[in-house]
């Protein structure tokens, strides 16, 4: 797949089955995110790889994170589930560095295009994945748990594997409805 077919191809694919990216596709996704924009070379991220087991173990941050912080029924009852819905999840984060110039923000976005990055290079290798947000990237309590600093930042959860459905999604925005000129 050519760089241009990639961007204007790539897609979310939610529905994501085993197998996972294997070991190769892996190193060429962690080669992705660090290729990224970084304003000023410190390399303000943290990726944490989840798999196998692990997935079970991120459900249950998840599950006492809900419970702590008194979420509603159905987001405590779902909690242990989600991180079961793809064979792989990267947890991408924004480990903020006091820099005189580099604001934090900036530090994020760098962090965001990992991620970006990362689905694009799962996505040119044959792969699926979609990028979650949501209230587990901003619990304080999951945070504590994966041992971040306050002022990190979870980007996103990377969901990776095969497309259970090869369903190829349309663009459904037109350039002319974002674009003018000056």
């Amino acid at each position: 797949m050519d760089a241009i077919e990639l961007l204007l191809t790539r897609q979310s694919d939610p529905r994501l089955i085993e197998p996972a990216p294997n070991d190769e596709q892996l190193a060429i996704i962690k080669q992705a995110a660090l290729r990224v924009p970084d304003h000023g070379c410190i390399a303000p991220w943290q990726f944490i790889v989840v798999t196998g087991e692990a997935r079970d173990r991120l459900g249950d941050i998840y599950y006492r994170s809900a419970v702590a912080e008194q979420q509603d029924d159905k987001v405590i009852s779902r909690a242990k589930q989600l991180p079961l819905r793809a064979p792989m999840i990267i947890i991408a984060i924004a480990k903020y560095q006091a820099h005189p110039k580099v604001p934090r923000i900036e530090q994020v976005q760098s962090a965001g295009c990992a991620v970006l990055a990362m689905q694009q290079a799962a996505f040119a290798q044959g792969l699926g994945g979609v990028w979650r947000t949501g209230y587990f990237a901003q619990s304080e309590q999951v945070k504590a748990e994966l041992n971040l600093d306050q002022l990190d930042e979870i980007v996103g959860y990377l969901y990776l594997g095969t497309p259970e459905i090869d369903c190829k999604k349309s663009a459904k925005h037109k350039p002319e409805q974002f674009f003018t000129n000056l």
